[in-house]
């Protein structure tokens, strides 16, 4: 658990020291708003695209092998990002060539093998935990680990920027050889089961599984609207310089990951809270610091609500994660996985892009759009009978041995259809 949950961090580390040069990068090397934001859409495109293949394959290829393929692949991309880049920079590639490269390395190269590592953690998760507090608490430890990578990438993307914007690029295909390196001590053997052959596929619109995914899709939306634009929201309100900017953006980035780590390892896992109860007091939160981020009232706005962001969604996400897990059979956990990140990356498909597009337009505007699906958000995990009283781990697990005593065969198990 420890090596995969390192093996997470260094991957959402190599990522997140990315966030705070992406702005001023795009601008340096020549490139529009949108075609940064289309750049990440692509990303996230391909994370929905795979993450099921991913999720299934922990369970029939070993989580070894996949993190093997993934971190290769994703150190590969990034190494020729940063090159690309270089070669903007230097004014030897651009227009359309160099945007075609982007899409190519950071979307479709990065985000196809990015996409491996949160369903891998999750079924293994789900795999070893027996009850509710168990598995909500592995689920926070994974999102502890990611808002622990948000913090310091904030701090070594934004620090490194200042001897240079290649600098951070040329360090992230590093962070994830260490890695790659850090897979040859996870087992090749699972610990506790067999490999499954064919894992359970799950369809999204299975009634145990769909209510989390929209709340997860509602959270993760407005947090796309503010993730890509964080950058030029600090460099027009403070009107800072490229250099600057991914110094100041990485320093506002830390307060979100301070949120999220405050949350995930101390709040959730000492709180004893339910999953619907971890997404109601987040998405409350989370709305809370899109209100304070709206009107430009200078540094001080920028950072209480980035903060409360980062804290709100540090709650809720591991309900939304923990959730539907509850009312799984091991065998449907790597499916379940899967389809939870490929959900994830649904909602990085639209808000870069919409987010950058309407930041063109008015920049409160996606802000604002923000906050209102975050609204909806609360409504809804305050209002749907889904998010009542879940069974306990033991309850799915002896629902889908009755099944199979009776022929119906495992891992059919549809408690709460």
């Amino acid at each position: 658990m420890k090596v995969l949950l390192t093996i997470v961090f260094l991957a959402y580390l190599a990522q997140m020291t990315l966030n705070p040069i992406i702005a001023p990068l795009a601008r340096e090397v020549g490139l529009a708003e949108w075609q940064i934001g289309v750049t990440i859409s692509t990303a996230a495109i391909m994370v929905v695209l795979t993450s099921q293949f991913w999720g299934r394959r922990s369970q029939s290829w070993g989580r070894r092998t996949v993190l093997i393929t993934a971190l290769s692949i994703a150190t590969i991309a990034t190494a020729a990002f940063a090159f690309v880049s270089q070669l903007g920079m230097t004014a030897v590639l651009g227009g359309s060539a160099l945007f075609t490269l982007f899409l190519l390395l950071r979307g479709i190269g990065f985000g196809s093998a990015i996409a491996a590592i949160p369903p891998t953690a999750q079924a293994y998760i789900a795999d070893v935990t027996v009850d509710e507090a168990a598995r909500v608490k592995g689920m926070a430890g994974v999102g502890a680990v990611q808002g622990i990578a948000m913090v310091a990438g904030a701090v070594v993307g934004g620090a490194l920027a200042g001897f240079g914007l290649l600098t951070p690029l040329v360090v992230v295909p590093i962070l994830l050889g260490v890695g790659l390196v850090l897979v040859l001590f996870v087992p090749r053997r699972e610990p506790r089961h067999e490999l499954i052959a064919d894992p359970a596929r799950i369809r999204p619109a299975d009634t145990r599984v769909w209510p989390f995914l929209l709340a997860g899709f509602g959270l993760l939306t407005s947090l796309g609207f503010i993730q890509v634009i964080c950058g030029f929201i600090i460099q027009d309100r403070l009107a800072l310089d490229a250099e600057t900017t991914g110094l100041a953006t990485g320093g506002v980035l830390l307060a979100a990951g301070i949120g999220m780590v405050v949350a995930q390892s101390i709040i959730v896992p000492r709180s004893g809270w339910t999953p619907p109860t971890l997404l109601r007091v987040g998405a409350v939160i989370a709305l809370l610091g899109f209100l304070i981020l709206i009107p430009d009232l200078g540094l001080w706005s920028i950072v209480a609500g980035i903060l409360l962001i980062g804290l709100g969604m540090g709650i809720g996400m591991p309900g939304y994660t923990a959730g539907p897990t509850l009312l799984m059979s091991r065998e449907e956990q790597g499916g379940l996985a899967g389809l939870i990140g490929a959900t994830n990356g649904l909602t990085f498909v639209v808000a870069p892009t919409a987010s950058t597009a309407l930041y063109g337009l008015w920049p409160p505007l996606p802000v604002i759009v923000g906050a209102v699906v975050l609204g909806l958000v609360a409504v809804f995990v305050f209002a749907h009978s889904r998010f009542r009283r879940l069974p306990d781990v033991a309850a799915v697990d002896a629902d889908r041995l009755a099944r199979a005593a009776e022929g119906t065969g495992a891992g059919q198990a549809t408690l709460g259809d």
